[in-house]
């Protein structure tokens, strides 16, 4: 397969989603999104649990702090998890939101190849449980190493997935899923609650692709289409002619996923949930982005799937 002309020089992407500690990416403070509706009466609704305790680079009180906000608006409970993943740990919470977990070893910069399991078997056995037997997982993992870090904890649920980079043919990795081309599935999540949460677009910002095992019950929600391609460097952002590649049409960006008694929503790519002003320049990336403005709606839509029983 020819490389594409435009991947070594996808500069400002890679200052986006770059190493922590080399990213300048800072929560937008005066992004505030409309909640015409809410779920639920301010401070009554289910307890959304952000995960802190696992080197995340998304948390309550950094890059999803928008987040959070969004979802206290919706009546919802939001606090940070800061402990290990037992039975005990997760008894009280309804919804586990995981976003770009890491291992230590990328704590001070994105390691290269082989990726450690951010997750010990123990935590990933009672995470497993805890969703089989009624709770909900909101699984968020980045571009590689995040992939890396968390395909042990997807595995799990038949979830696979690619450790590397999705690019179009030019090298860019700013996908927007669209209802009118397919690309974004239909489902109660797309179609809305009510008016005021119709999604007719979602824009992801590089991220991985993940697959599906056979038997999984699960529905589509971003689905890549022809043109992409999945990079698998051995290193982030390293890339030649000699990189390993895939095919990423019809892989996937999103997907919504039932387990046994519970409920994933699961994802590979971090920023369209997060509201961000990044590099030197202050790009809006995420929710406050130009061609974003349904991501808020996706991400209220997922929580009240993820919490509805229905």
């Amino acid at each position: 397969m020819k490389r594409p002309a435009r991947v070594s020089r996808c500069v400002w992407l890679a200052l986006l989603v770059a190493a922590p500690g080399v990213a300048q990416q800072v929560p937008d403070s005066n992004f505030d999104p409309p909640v015409a509706a809410p779920s639920f009466p301010s401070g009554t609704g289910p307890i959304v649990a952000i995960d802190a305790a696992h080197v995340n680079f998304h948390t309550m009180e950094g890059r999803y702090q928008t987040l959070a906000k969004l979802l206290l608006k919706d009546g919802y409970r939001v606090q940070p998890n800061r402990a290990s993943f037992s039975a005990s740990s997760l008894a009280s919470i309804d919804v586990l939101v995981i976003a770009n977990a890491m291992h230590a070893q990328s704590e001070a910069g994105f390691a290269p190849l082989p990726n450690v399991s951010a997750f010990s078997e123990s935590e990933i056995a009672a995470v497993e449980q805890w969703v089989a037997d009624g709770g909900s997982l909101f699984l968020i993992a980045d571009h590689m190493p995040i992939a890396g870090h968390n395909e042990a904890l997807a595995a799990a649920f038949g979830i696979r997935f690619h450790n590397g980079f999705v690019f179009d043919s030019t090298g860019a990795g700013l996908i927007t899923f669209r209802r009118s081309d397919g690309t974004l599935g239909s489902s109660r999540v797309v179609e809305g609650y009510h008016e005021s949460t119709r999604v007719d677009s979602v824009t992801a910002f590089t991220g991985q692709a993940f697959r599906l095992d056979p038997h999984v019950d699960a529905e589509p929600l971003l689905v890549i289409a022809d043109g992409h391609t999945v990079f698998l460097p051995s290193v982030a952002w390293e890339f030649s002619n000699s990189t390993p590649r895939i095919p990423a049409a019809h892989l996937l960006q999103g997907a919504l996923v039932r387990h046994e008694a519970g409920r994933i929503a699961v994802f590979g790519e971090a920023a369209m949930f997060s509201a961000q002003l990044a590099g030197a320049q202050q790009r809006p990336m995420g929710m406050n982005h130009p061609s974003a403005a349904h991501n808020y709606r996706f991400a209220l839509n997922l929580l009240r799937w993820l919490t509805d029983g229905s």
